[in-house]
Parts: C-alpha cells; structure tokens; sequence
C-alpha cells in the first residue's frame, strides 16, 4: 500500500481498506461513504433523510479563540451544509493537551457555541477532556448533521451530462488565508503588506454555508442544483476531478475561467504552491441544470459571493478535459496537497528561528 504520507488516505486506500469494512448492512443507509463525496445520508423516517459527515475539529490557538473557533465549525458545517438539507445538529469530541486552562476552554467553547447558533446548529452530544498525548491542532473530532426532505438532498454523485460547472470564490482560499493568518510579517517581506491584508480577510471566506444555503433556496435536482462540492484537499482541480468520479462522468472546464485573486496569486507564487491544486475550503464546486446556470451564478453574486462558470459535465466516454493555454489536459486528482510540504516548510523555519532567537 506505500509509505504512509500527511493528509487524507488516497482512493486506492480508501478503497481496499475502508469501503470493504462498513459494518451491518442498513437499508436506511441512502449514501453510503465514497472517496470524494461529502456526507452519508441516512433515511431517518419516511420521506424524511438525515445527512451526516465527520471531521476533526481542528483550532489553531494562535489564530485568537474567537477566529479558531468560527474556522473549527464551518470547516464541519460546510461538508453537511453541501448535501442542501438545513444545518441541525453537531455531536463535538473534545480532547484537549493537558495544559489547557479552565479559563482558555470557556473561552473556546463559547466561541464555539456562537458560532454555531448563528449558523443555526445545535450541539446536542460529546465529550470533553484533557489527555497526555494531545495536542493542537486535532483535538479532537465531531459529526455535523443536517435534515430535510428525502427527495430534497444532493451529492457529489448526482452531476448529470449536459449540467454547467459552477465555482465559487475561486482556487487556494484556505491555502491563502492561512499563510496569511499563521505567518504573517515573514509573508509581508515578500509580498507586501497589502496582500497580507487582502489574504488575511479570506480568512472569514473559508465557509460554503452561505452559498449552499443560496442553492437550497434558488432550487436543487431538477430546479437547478444538481451536485455539490466542497473543494478541500486538492484544490479546485481535484474537487472536479472527485465530482467527475463520484458521478461517473466527464467534464470539459476551461482552466482560465477558474477564478484566481490577485493575493491567491502572489502568496501561491511566493510559497511555491500551484493554486489549482491547493487546499481551498470555502470554494464550492456545484452542477448546475444548463439553462439556469448563469441565474445561479447571479444568485450568489446578489448574496455577495463571487461565482463563474467554469465548464460543462459530459458523457463519461469522453474523459474528464481540462482545457489550458497548452491545449487539452487530462483532468486528474493531484494526490498530495501542495499546501501541507509548503506549510510544513514555513512552520519548520519559524521553529528554526525562534529557537535561535
């Protein structure tokens, strides 16, 4: 199976290890786990379904409790969020390094829970504790679910041929916002305070909750949105290329179209990251019913959210394409995140210089 390497396990792994071992079969299982797609649906009761997914919480102290908090949550609630099914409930397993106070867990937790009234969720099971052998960032892990109407939920598996491509923000937005927010006076010697800045305010931009909810209202299936997509590890680039598998189809998406800030620009360029394939939470990938994707796209930019048009779904004979100034690529996953050796990389010379100081 290879070397063990940082970050989620590939398809292959994912495939032969976890997918031939998910317990008792259920007939109330309507989605089951798949690489690439973002929650499990549960039939809960008739015509009602529950979606669900689980990831660590993860907080960066350093960031103030306040913004580790808001990221730790909408990192959970934006993977629920893309099923299209309203927010409801989080389950939270907090274990904590030993040394945290009492006084620095309140201020956490009540970071925590503001964060999650205000987007509508509410925690209603956990644990919480401190052990030897845990440390920040993973402190941790949460389920995150949401509920509604059987017929009213989608997935990453149900883009059809014929469907426009819609993506929203652009590439490299987590990948940006964190350099700028974890190093960001070495970050201001190369590129300038000004794009610090500007990198720094994504950092409230790492969220698909409000454009999911913008789908769930502007209409989904047949009325519009037929797929979503939280664009994590990979990138823009390999949200696709997991939608284009998930569903069992192909895909055309003109590179150039997939928007790009100037300070995702210059912080990739200056870290050594390729944008494209960078860890970007906050960009949603949708499909998009043909005829109504240029309305969808108005729809999220009259809620404040940039959006473009970035290609069409095809027939899966004809391969996933992603169209370059070099002409015709294979639209493929990129395997390992650039975003974690280049982090890595940078917290290692930090380490280095604080510890020469």
């Amino acid at each position: 199976m290879g070397e063990p390497r940082l970050g989620k396990a590939t398809a292959e792994l994912f495939e032969q290890v976890i997918l031939r071992r998910l317990g008792a079969k259920d007939p109330d299982v309507l989605v089951g786990p798949e690489h690439g797609v973002d929650v499990g649906v549960v039939r809960v009761a008739d015509g009602v379904a529950m979606a669900l997914t689980a990831d660590p919480v993860f907080v960066v102290p350093a960031y103030g409790w306040d913004r580790a908090a808001w990221f730790a949550v909408h990192i959970l609630a934006s993977d629920a969020a893309t099923s299209g099914l309203p927010l409801r409930w989080m389950a939270v397993d907090l274990n904590l390094p030993p040394e945290v106070t009492d006084e620095e867990l309140t201020a956490l937790w009540d970071a925590f829970h503001r964060t999650c009234r205000d987007i509508g969720i509410a925690i209603v099971t956990g644990h919480t504790a401190r052990y030897e052998g845990c440390t920040w960032p993973m402190v941790g892990g949460a389920v995150c679910m949401a509920a509604g109407a059987e017929d009213r939920y989608v997935t990453p598996q149900m883009a059809r041929p014929g469907d426009a491509i819609v993506v929203t923000k652009g590439a490299a937005i987590e990948a940006t916002a964190l350099f700028a927010a974890t190093f960001p006076e070495r970050l201001a010697q190369g590129v300038g305070e000004d794009v610090v800045k500007a990198a720094d305010a994504l950092f409230e931009r790492m969220t698909v909750v409000p454009e999911a909810a913008v789908a769930r209202e502007f209409g989904l299936r047949d009325q519009g949105v037929t797929s979503m997509h939280d664009a994590t590890e990979g990138g823009v680039l390999g949200g696709l290329a997991e939608v284009a598998s998930a569903s069992k189809v192909g895909m055309r998406v003109e590179l150039a179209r997939i928007p790009l800030r100037p300070e995702v620009r210059a912080v990739c360029e200056h870290t050594g990251m390729d944008p494209y394939t960078s860890i970007s939470e906050g960009t949603l990938i949708c499909t998009v019913v043909q005829d109504r994707a240029d309305a969808f796209a108005s729809a999220l930019e009259d809620d404040g959210i940039d959006a473009a048009v970035v290609g069409q779904v095809t027939e899966v004979e004809h391969g996933a394409v992603l169209v370059t100034d070099r002409g015709d690529e294979a639209l493929e996953h990129p395997g390992l995140d650039p975003f974690w050796g280049a982090f890595g990389r940078w917290a290692e010379e930090a380490a280095g210089i604080r510890d020469r100081t």
